[in-house]
């Protein structure tokens, strides 16, 4: 009877197993809640009278303590305390980002492509972007085919680059979709870029002016991040900025998944199998 049992319990969880594809939770953690996040400084550096950057998420430094250009020559909203400098909020934050970058780099380097992603239509998965003087320059559009919960990782050995105009599209996704975008060293978007994902950048951030990341976020987890007059919003279902026509669909800025991850229905089953064999055994013992 036992070996029975074992068996049982064996081919279940064989059969049951979480599956292993892409989609899944947010990566993020409690950094989730940023929008700008930077490691050495985090400056707002408009140039005249008419400030317009627009961050919508938390932004926050850590160790540095050094945040300028905000208030009033840009605004950060979305929470009750918006801005934080070297607390226990940031501090956690940027920890959980660096674990972000080490657990999406276990998912391999997938598919290789070429330095330039212009004019791709790229279904879901893992892809390495291999250095180049530009990475963008046109379109990219990330199609997740219907499935709301797809998952897009872009593992970049260098720098990422866009040029002036320079768009990426995420279509046929939902809520769930996650983009995330590995920089080995330092991004850069230049003027009116829209882009869309997460940037976690080993070095530095800068977006030039009127560049736009209207549904993810950028970090910079040993360098600063540099604003001119952009939008950033890591809740575009919230906050878009009245770009209606967009197609985004990352309501949690693209960080896949919902901040309070539900147990899959696989790990519900095994959970009861856990029951059922734990009564069987007390019913053997009494017996």
């Amino acid at each position: 009877m036992w070996k029975e049992l074992f068996c049982l319990v064996a081919f279940a969880a064989i059969l049951y197993a979480p599956s292993t594809g892409l989609a899944g939770p947010s990566y993020l953690g409690s950094a989730q809640d940023f929008a700008v996040l930077g490691y050495a400084g985090v400056t707002n550096a408009h140039p005249g009278t008419d400030p317009s950057t627009q961050v919508y998420g938390y932004l926050g430094v850590t160790p540095s303590l050094s945040v300028t250009g905000f208030y009033p020559d840009g605004t950060v909203s979305g929470g009750a305390t918006n801005i934080h400098i070297n607390d226990a909020v940031a501090i956690a934050a940027l920890a959980d980002a660096t674990t972000a970058k080490t657990n999406l780099g276990l998912l391999g380097p997938g598919t290789l492509l070429a330095a330039d992603l212009v004019g791709l239509t790229l279904a879901p998965g893992v892809y390495t972007v291999p250095a180049g003087t530009t990475n963008l320059v046109g379109t990219l559009t990330l199609d997740g085919t219907g499935n709301a919960d797809e998952l897009w990782v872009f593992q970049m050995s260098s720098t990422l680059i866009t040029s002036p105009g320079s768009v990426v599209n995420v279509i046929n996704a939902g809520s769930g979709a996650g983009v995330y975008w590995q920089v080995g060293s330092s991004a850069t978007l230049d003027i009116d870029t829209t882009f869309a994902g997460n940037i976690l950048a080993l070095a530095s951030v800068s977006l030039n002016p009127r560049a736009e990341i209207l549904c993810g976020r950028a970090f910079a987890r040993t360098g600063s991040v540099t604003l001119i007059d952009n939008l950033i919003s890591n809740n575009n279902t919230v906050e878009n900025f009245n770009h209606s026509s967009r197609l985004d669909f990352g309501s949690y800025g693209f960080s896949g998944g919902s901040a309070t991850p539900i147990p899959e229905p696989s790990t519900i089953l095994l959970l009861g199998l856990g029951g059922i064999a734990t009564a069987f055994i007390r019913g053997r013992r009494k017996a």
